[in-house]
């Protein structure tokens, strides 16, 4: 995937974790809780575009932040 696109999909994920006043550390627990296998290290890392997201991994922080994939791949 292309390192722009990775970055502002990440930074996206950021802003709308930051709206909904989560820490990574707890959409970390909430991706676990639903059976994905992350840590807030991780979710750091694709915020800032260094590390790929799993198709699962989209759909559940979709779910968890209560948004949509136009907002997260906007």
């Amino acid at each position: 995937m292309n390192t722009d696109v990775e970055k502002r999909i990440g930074k996206n994920i950021r802003n709308l974790r930051e709206k909904a006043k989560l820490t990574q550390e707890e959409l970390a627990a909430q991706l676990q809780v639903r059976g994905c296998d992350i840590t807030r290290s991780s979710v750091a890392k694709i915020e800032v575009g260094q590390r790929h997201l799993y198709p699962d991994e989209i759909i559940l922080i979709k779910e968890i932040l209560k948004v949509s994939f136009d907002d997260i791949f906007a």
